[in-house]
């Protein structure tokens, strides 16, 4: 198990470039396998989950070609169906959140596909009904042994259909578009995820030969095409670490300029900041953020206490609400955090209030913050890393808290975050690296 020692109480000044976008790669990734032919994507991060996708698909027969440190050339030509019921792809795609999406894929091209029981983050009940209720909405056979935790998905004569998703899931409307995109007839996807992510998908998909109407609304459809071929892609920079070194910036008191962030596909991210009282300009696609001695969260128009809450895209992304409530730690203010999606992601804040934060956490969806205005700092201490968004939380309050904290399992800030310690080590920070 890696551990990071921090010494935190420096401020940090410079530019820091965003990576790859986790969330997007891992879609992405996974509709290489509708064609045969070369596809090449551009600005993928070197981090665990998308490292171990990539070895899954080149497990599966797919040619991995790595052009550049960001760059590889994928071609599923000789899909090897049989490495499905083999123990090793049972260990690695259960490993794997992201593995789930291979399915819908492998359904469209081959009329079948087999997954076991993802893994993943301990945030709460992650459940996969809405992916398996439109596979089977288009014909799909669907079976699942609960003693093997073993998902099989059968559909040789699948045919589009019109279906309404019981939530808007990002994974399950990009596995769902995957599925359709060569399968007979016109399938409607309303209360579709909307979110850049999946329209990246959705456009790639339409280079490769797709045929898709709705791009960045919630109603989605699409005409099955016979077959679709190769294409080249860029992945945008990822909007949650992009967040995160906003959080970060303000809460070390630190002067950083974030590059090339692509400001359009943010948001409601930097808006959300600024109501925490978090100056920032915009700067063509950076963002700067200057150096601040203290920020005010503001209050709703009556007066009465502000309440920062995740949603469906345009919504806040639930993935920053950690970034979020810890950052309002050290603000002036008080602010309810309101974590919907997720039953256990807000459990981590016993950690924050060792080193002193004053939150009160009021079930396990909603927490209480009320800020120290910086008068009092968070004291170091030992933590251990739940997931990839409440680990780098920690990180950012360790780098805030002088003295020396120590962070453990910075494996599952590695899954998402590309060499974090050395991108902040290079302006300003000392994070030190113990395996």
């Amino acid at each position: 198990m890696g551990t990071f020692e921090v010494r935190g109480g420096y401020r940090l000044r410079g530019d820091l470039h965003p990576q790859g976008a986790k969330n997007e790669a891992l879609q992405i990734l996974c509709a290489v396998l509708l064609t045969s032919e070369k596809v090449i994507i551009h600005n993928i991060p070197d981090i665990l989950d998308v490292n171990k996708m990539i070895e899954l698909l080149g497990d599966l027969g797919t040619i991995v070609e790595k052009i550049s440190d960001t760059s590889y050339s994928f071609q599923a030509k000789d899909i090897d169906l049989d490495y499905l019921h083999t123990d090793s792809f049972r260990k690695k795609a259960a490993g794997l959140r992201g593995s789930i999406m291979i399915v819908g894929p492998l359904l469209s091209r081959f009329g079948k596909a087999y997954a076991p029981r993802p893994g993943g983050d301990q945030i709460g009940r992650r459940r996969l009904d809405t992916h398996f209720i439109g596979f089977q909405n288009l014909g799909a056979q669907f079976n699942y042994d609960i003693d093997s935790s073993f998902y099989r998905v059968e559909g040789k004569n699948m045919r589009g259909a019109y279906m309404l998703l019981d939530e808007a899931s990002v994974t399950g409307t990009a596995n769902i578009v995957m599925a359709a995109v060569m399968t007979k007839g016109k399938t409607t996807i309303y209360n579709a995820a909307c979110e850049p992510y999946v329209q990246q998908l959705c456009k790639m998909l339409i280079r490769m030969g797709a045929k898709i109407e709705g791009i960045g609304s919630n109603l989605l459809t699409i005409e099955g095409v016979e077959s679709l071929g190769g294409t080249e892609h860029r992945i945008l920079p990822d909007m949650i670490e992009v967040g995160s070194f906003i959080g970060m910036a303000a809460m070390t008191q630190s002067e950083i300029s974030i590059k090339n962030v692509s400001v359009e596909n943010l948001g409601i991210i930097p808006t959300q900041f600024q109501r925490l009282g978090i100056q920032m300009e915009i700067r063509g696609e950076d963002i700067h953020i200057p150096e601040q001695e203290c920020y005010e969260i503001e209050t709703f128009i009556d007066g009465s206490i502000m309440t920062i809450a995740d949603a469906p895209w345009p919504g806040l992304t639930p993935d920053l609400l950690s970034v979020f409530l810890v950052v309002a730690t050290q603000a002036k203010g008080g602010v309810l955090i309101h974590q919907k999606m997720f039953e256990s992601r807000l459990f981590f804040v016993d950690k924050l209030i060792d080193m002193g934060a004053q939150i009160i956490l009021c079930d396990p969806h909603r927490a209480a913050i009320i800020g120290h205005n910086k008068q009092i700092k968070l004291r170091p201490t030992v933590m251990t890393s739940p997931d990839i968004r409440a680990g780098v939380a920690l990180l950012i309050a360790a780098m805030s808290a002088e003295g020396k904290s120590v962070i453990h399992n910075i494996e599952q800030i590695d899954r998402g975050y590309q060499n974090i310690d050395g991108r902040l080590n290079a302006i300003g920070a000392d994070i030190k690296r113990v395996e």
